[in-house]
């Protein structure tokens, strides 16, 4: 059984570009939303996937993610809720770990939030400087939450 555990945050400053990637475009939907259980289908540059994710106990929930053609996850956004999910991923690593930071667009822009995913919940990281607010269960954040509510529209 695959097992996602992630901590998400609000960013303090801009200070983390300086150390970031270039970042990549992320395209995604959503075929369920439900608490429940969610099935994402993404495109990432020329890779598409389908992913299955159970409901969140504090930072941990099930994940199962499976790489599919990229024509077949092009046809499937087609057939998601709207709006499409946007956003720019960049990762940089600190402390051994590395964060993924998502700049989202379209009806999330001005929302940027960085992830780490962990071995345990309880695994003691280090914070970076440019780490503000934890907001790892506040489900406002939740990408698949972000249909419904657009952070255009907090």
């Amino acid at each position: 059984m695959g097992l996602e555990i992630e901590r998400k945050f609000l960013l303090a400053d801009a200070s983390w570009r300086s150390e970031a990637n270039e970042g990549t475009l992320l395209v995604q939907g959503y075929l369920n939303t439900t608490p429940e259980r969610t099935v994402r289908v993404r495109v990432r540059g020329q890779q598409g996937s389908l992913t299955v994710k159970g409901k969140n106990e504090n930072a941990t929930r099930q994940e199962f993610e499976y790489d599919i053609p990229v024509a077949d996850a092009l046809a499937m956004l087609k057939l998601c809720e709207q709006p499409i999910i946007e956003k720019t991923r960049y990762e940089l690593y600190f402390a051994g770990k590395c964060w993924e930071i998502d700049e989202f667009a379209g009806v999330n822009t001005g929302l940027i939030v960085a992830e780490v995913e962990l071995d345990s919940e309880a695994e003691a990281i280090e914070l970076p400087r440019w780490i503000g607010q934890e907001v790892t269960t506040e489900e406002r954040y939740y990408n698949s939450n972000l249909l419904a509510h657009p952070f255009q529209e907090w």
